[in-house]
């Protein structure tokens, strides 16, 4: 493993570097007042509580494969929560907004660590799991899961790899999660 991780360390450090560097343009940058308010709303509904009003909504109006939808999202969520909270501690990156002061964003961290985005995951374990079994809503389910992912960027708590990596962890476990519930 760290032969691995000695010959990955020049993209590693690259990457790294760029990230901080677009980290230092964002946090300079002065919004525009609707941009402060859809990454504010964004980022606060990538809290959970559009997630599971969704899954009220599907529940009542979600027609015959509204159950397997439901499961498909909930252990795909569920997976995904574990695997962020045990990845952020084994790799332990600091977040943005512990190395630089945001000029607009005052919002505080859920935790210390920033790879991978933990909101991300779950926006796109969510978001892609239900667009399985509801493809006409994909755009609009899309449109929330990189609203969320984008918002954690903007506002300081992520790195652009950070919501890169948590995007497509949620995406391949709503894959095979919507796969597993498409086939019982």
């Amino acid at each position: 493993m760290d032969a691995l991780l000695r010959s990955m360390s020049p993209v590693l450090e690259f990457l790294a570097h760029r990230d901080r560097k677009l980290m230092r343009r964002i946090h300079r940058w002065p919004a525009p007042r609707w941009v402060r308010i859809w990454m504010l709303a964004a980022t606060r509904g990538g809290d959970g509580w559009l997630w599971y009003a969704m899954g009220i909504v599907n529940l009542a109006f979600g027609g015959e494969r509204r159950f397997r939808a439901i499961g498909a999202g909930a252990v795909s969520e569920g997976l995904g929560v574990l695997l962020f909270l045990r990845i952020k501690k084994l790799i332990g990156r600091r977040r943005p907004c512990a190395m630089e002061p945001h000029c607009w964003a005052t919002l505080l961290p859920p935790d210390q660590f920033s790879f991978p985005s933990g909101h991300t995951i779950t926006a796109f374990a969510v978001a892609m799991s239900l667009s399985f079994f509801y493809p006409q809503l994909k755009w609009g389910l899309l449109f929330c899961a990189w609203s969320v992912a984008a918002s954690r960027v903007v506002l300081g708590m992520h790195f652009l790899t950070d919501v890169l990596a948590g995007a497509a962890i949620g995406t391949l476990l709503a894959c095979g999660s919507a796969w597993a519930f498409a086939v019982l």
